[in-house]
């Protein structure tokens, strides 16, 4: 799950270093302080540019990247990382590039000379004459253009500031990336353009800067949003869990259980991921999404809705579909988890399989009306049902699971749930005997 995502971090940033390293040897024999400098000024911006681009490309939630990640919750994860990544390296470029005008002003160095280009280098004319008289305007724009991504990033990785807000801020990411794309490309060593690096940058640049344009213009996901009607609502009020019924319109072309969607009930509110707990049926057309209160939106969204109210509906997405080819599959689901496998455990009733499978919900209280459904979902299905209520059970172990499931070993794992739960888990399990590949986690965390 995660190793794939490793792997793509890993070959886009040594990749982007390779190409960089095959465009600058051999070195220079005197690499003074200056030299070194603008080494490190020319490596971390390609770095920066690069990840962010490919972090842009990711944000247009194409259809063709969810095979390879293994879902667009991975896509998303890797999104961050590269955030995170690309937020480094410019810091470290922007150190570098103010670095010497410090030391200059601190009185720690003298004012460097500039160099005289290298002979035997192609001057390619009226291009490179315009870049270079754009690079004052380019440095400016760029450092602005920093500060304004930092700080959006920042905000993106500070879980408590407001979901609602954070879409709308996080949006205006694209507008600095567009001015940085500019920024890159006056700045960027020239010579650059005529070696395997500039050509790789410029495919990234521009499939980041159309990925901005859709995000400015809105389209991102409307070609997959359909709209609905709110049909039917259910409260219970003691677990500050909603179901929420929508009839969708004929373009909604199905999903699979365990899936999810961007759902919008309120335009100035916008959309938020939800994951579908019932099964597709044509002849009915009815999609059934839970929430549990835990912010300021979901906290209010009963009080919100009516029966009745418009609705629509992006997607759906993700992989966490219970596709393997183990005949024994363990379900675990901490808290609102629950949904994908409720969502599978009633096109198992439509459709029974064969696989023998332990469904472990893990929860702090439930109703018993809730309990009721979950129990007549789990015998429709075929599928063995064990309830913890921490507050009476204590929490779910891996020491326990074991005792639960004796062939757990066999077995494929699924979970959706809190993150570091479903981590110690897998860990324990997988030092255990249980191999890696086998452990299935939906990473629902869309920052």
């Amino acid at each position: 799950m995660m190793k794939q995502i490793k792997i793509t971090l890993w070959v886009i940033l040594v990749g982007l270093s390779a190409l960089w390293l095959f465009a600058n040897l051999p070195f220079p024999e005197e690499l003074n302080f200056i030299a070194l400098r603008n080494l490190l000024v020319q490596y971390s911006g390609v770095l920066s540019i690069g990840a962010m681009s490919v972090a842009m490309i990711l944000a247009t939630r194409m259809h063709w990247v969810e095979p390879w990640l293994n879902g667009l919750d991975k896509s998303y994860r890797l999104h961050k990382w590269l955030g995170i990544a690309a937020l480094t390296t410019s810091v470290v470029h922007w150190v570098a590039a103010k670095g010497p005008k410090w030391m200059v002003s601190w009185g720690i160095m003298g004012t460097p000379e500039r160099g005289q280009r290298p002979e035997g280098i192609p001057d390619l004319g009226a291009i490179q004459t315009f870049f270079n008289s754009q690079r004052g305007t380019a440095e400016t724009l760029g450092e602005w253009a920093f500060y304004g991504a930092g700080i959006l990033i920042i905000l993106a990785l500070i879980k408590r500031f407001p979901y609602k807000i954070f879409v709308s801020t996080h949006m205006l990411i694209a507008i600095a990336y567009l001015v940085l794309v500019f920024h890159a490309a006056v700045l960027m060593d020239f010579d650059f353009w005529t070696q395997p690096v500039g050509g790789v940058v410029a495919l990234l640049m521009i499939g980041g800067v159309v990925s901005g344009v859709l995000s400015l213009t809105r389209q991102i996901g409307r070609n997959r949003l359909v709209p609905g009607t709110i049909s039917r609502i259910r409260t219970f009020t003691e677990m500050r869990v909603t179901e929420i019924e929508i009839h969708m319109d004929e373009g909604w072309k199905g999903h699979e259980a365990g899936q999810f969607s961007f759902v919008t009930f309120d335009r100035r509110e916008g959309k938020h991921p939800f994951t579908m707990a019932s099964a597709w049926d044509p002849a009915t057309r009815n999609i059934m999404f839970i929430s549990k209160g835990l912010g300021d939106y979901t906290n209010f969204l009963p009080e919100k809705l009516t029966v009745g109210g418009e609705a629509k509906v992006e997607g759906p997405y993700g992989r966490f579909t219970f596709h393997c080819t183990k005949e024994r599959q363990i379900w675990i689901a901490g808290g609102i988890g629950i949904t994908p496998f409720i969502a599978r455990m009633k096109q198992m009733a439509m459709t029974p399989g064969t696989k023998t499978i332990d469904l472990i919900h893990s929860i702090n209280e439930i109703a018993p009306e809730a309990l009721e459904l979950l129990k007549a979902d789990a015998a429709a299905a075929g599928v063995t049902l064990h309830l913890v209520v921490d507050s009476k059970d204590g929490p779910l172990t891996g020491a326990r699971l074991r005792e639960m499931v004796p062939n757990w070993q066999s077995s494929s794992v699924w979970f959706c749930g809190p993150a570091g739960f479903g981590q110690a888990l897998r860990k324990d399990l997988v030092a255990e005997g249980l191999a890696s590949g086998a452990f299935h986690q939906e990473l629902f965390n869309m920052r």
